[in-house]
Order: C-alpha cells, then sequence, then structure tokens
C-alpha cells in the first residue's frame, strides 16, 4: 500500500507539472503568436508599400516625380527653348473610336487634337505622314478601357503615349506636345 500511496504522488507530482507546463504554454503561447502576428503584419505592409512603389514606377506614375527630383534632365537642358509665341498648331481631324470594353455595351470616344509644333517647315512632313499618325492614334485609342481615361493621370498618360506615337510618325518633325480640344464618351 505503502507503494500505492507512492505511486499516486508520484502521478500527481508530475500531473501538478504537466499542469504548470500547460499553464506556461498557454500564457506563452499568445506571446509568441502575437510576435509572430506582429511581424507577419509588418512583412505585408513592407511587401504593400514595395509592390506599390514597383508599380506606380513601371506604369509611369513617377516619372515626373523623378524628373522633378532630378532637376528636369539633361535632355532639356541641351535644347532650345521654346517660344510659345510663335508656335504652331495642327490641328488633326475628329477621331471616333470604339473602346474596348468587356460588356456588350460599346463605349465610344470621340476626341479632337491639336499638334504643336517647333517649326514652320514641319506643317508638309505631318500633313504627308497624316495617314499613319491617325492610324497609329487608332489603334492605340481603341485598346484603351473607360479605367484607362479616368483622372489627371489618365489623361496625362494619354496625351504622353499619343506625344510618343506622333514622334515616331513624324520622325523628322520635331512636335512639342499634344493638345486636347474635345474628348467624350460615350
Amino acid at each position: 500500500m505503502a507503494e500505492d500511496e507512492d505511486a499516486e504522488d508520484a502521478e500527481d507530482a508530475e500531473g501538478e507539472e504537466k499542469g504548470a507546463d500547460d499553464e506556461d504554454d498557454e500564457e506563452g503561447a499568445p506571446r509568441k503568436s502575437g510576435k509572430g502576428k506582429l511581424l507577419i503584419i509588418i512583412g505585408v505592409a513592407l511587401l504593400l508599400v514595395i509592390g506599390g512603389a514597383a508599380a506606380a514606377y513601371f506604369t509611369g506614375l513617377l516619372d515626373p516625380l523623378i524628373e522633378m527630383a532630378g532637376g528636369g534632365g539633361g535632355e532639356e537642358g541641351d535644347e532650345q527653348p521654346v517660344d510659345l509665341g510663335e508656335a504652331i498648331f495642327f490641328d488633326l481631324p475628329e477621331l471616333l473610336v470604339n473602346l474596348n470594353t468587356t460588356g456588350r455595351k460599346s463605349v465610344f470616344l470621340k476626341i479632337r487634337i491639336s499638334l504643336e509644333l517647333r517649326n514652320p517647315d514641319d506643317v508638309p512632313t505631318i500633313e504627308d505622314m497624316m495617314p499613319r499618325i491617325i492610324d497609329n492614334f487608332q489603334v492605340y485609342l481603341r485598346e484603351l478601357r473607360i479605367d484607362d481615361l479616368k483622372g489627371s493621370a489618365g489623361m496625362y498618360r494619354l496625351r504622353q503615349e499619343l506625344l510618343t506615337r506622333v514622334a515616331t510618325a513624324a520622325a523628322p518633325a520635331k512636335v512639342s506636345d499634344v493638345l486636347f480640344k474635345e474628348m467624350l464618351i460615350q
């Protein structure tokens, strides 16, 4: 019997020790998981910030900020300043395109554009290249979605894309800007 009592006492002592360990685990576990959760939250936040910055850089949203921080870049310093009093504006014909939509309903974009030229001698070159300029604009505009045109950032990207396309199409002529005279989405 003494052995039975000793065995029961030993089991009780082990149970108390396990119970004490269980309480430590229960109190310690939230602390460990709290630290783990905090690290996960910080990691996700850093990932979102870095991912957002990378997306903004690659989509071109940070280009104006980068140019401003860099002092405007070396290219602009090499060019002669354009006197706006002598600027030549060349009106393109009105464009009407069907925007890219996923639904059955068609959405149209009606746009009137004017090109700002640096030299009056470039007008014949622009007239000769008009079919290529219109084609480049049509192909690009038909791939746009309504969301691409929202806000000032959308308008800025559209202006930059059209300027790039017209500069490529009318290569010897220098086009300094694309100006929107009218834009209607219906």
